[in-house]
């Protein structure tokens, strides 16, 4: 009895230790291209932004886990392409759609809330309040949308005007927008000011004041993703929600 006490009391000591060791669940992942606040360049070496402090965040909440893959730039399509078949891990705040629960895992509380605007041009007198406003505009009135994006399927969904979303970036649209092979642009916000800061469209795109829709984003986690890793991921997310992390650092980006 006394050798087997003995054996359980030096257990104690090198069990932790032993854990302590052991080599982190690496999750890959990606920084998702024009998709400011989540990933912001910040000089050309290094990506920063509100998915990046979550990630860090989420890493000293268990050190256990690890992301790979943060300092690499993709575009949104290829980082879902790569999150459904298995090569990607997780992904940082995405917005489920009907179609991206069917491919994904979500997972943990939501991180923050999006609300979706018009752009046009500076020069453009249009005023939108509605979605019927849009509607009256006519078929020539083309939208503007980022191919693969979730505003997509909410242009679609709404119907009764052209859309083209045949460009993958922010970037590319706003172009088409100033060049006026589009009347609008359907994006996201937070983030809008710095998306024409950064692309030099601020003086000559604006934003429209009218909130057209809202969701929220969270993590989302390959299939292939473990279910216990899944559950240490959505554990750190939910303790940072308690106690106010996630919200401080949206404050921080926002």
């Amino acid at each position: 009895m006394d050798s087997i006490r003995a054996v359980l009391l030096g257990a104690a000591f090198w069990l932790p230790a032993l854990a302590a060791a052991a080599p982190p669940v690496l999750l890959r992942t990606a920084a998702q291209e024009g998709s400011e606040p989540k990933f912001i360049a910040d000089g050309k070496d290094r990506i920063v932004g509100l998915c990046t402090d979550i990630m860090r965040a989420v890493e000293q909440s268990d050190p256990g886990l690890r992301f790979v893959g943060d300092q690499q730039w993709k575009p949104l399509i290829r980082v879902l392409a790569e999150l459904a078949n298995g090569t990607e891990d997780v992904s940082c705040a995405i917005q489920p759609t009907p179609e991206r629960e069917k491919l994904f895992n979500f997972i943990g509380p939501a991180l923050y809330a999006i609300d979706y605007h018009f752009l046009a041009r500076s020069d453009d007198n249009i005023v939108v309040n509605n979605w019927d406003d849009v509607r009256k505009l006519g078929p020539g009135a083309v939208v503007l949308v980022n191919r693969g994006y979730a505003a997509g399927e909410i242009l679609t969904a709404m119907g009764g005007f052209t859309v083209d979303a045949s460009s993958p970036r922010a970037e590319l649209n706003l172009q088409k927008l100033v060049a006026g092979r589009g009347r609008l642009y359907f994006h996201r916000a937070p983030g809008l000011n710095r998306l024409l800061q950064r692309t030099g469209t601020a003086g000559q795109v604006k934003i429209l004041p009218q909130v057209m829709a809202s969701a929220k984003l969270y993590f989302a986690a390959s299939k292939q993703l473990d279910r216990e890793t899944r559950d240490r991921v959505a554990a750190a997310l939910f303790s940072l929600e308690k106690k106010g992390e996630l919200e401080r650092l949206m404050h921080k980006w926002d």
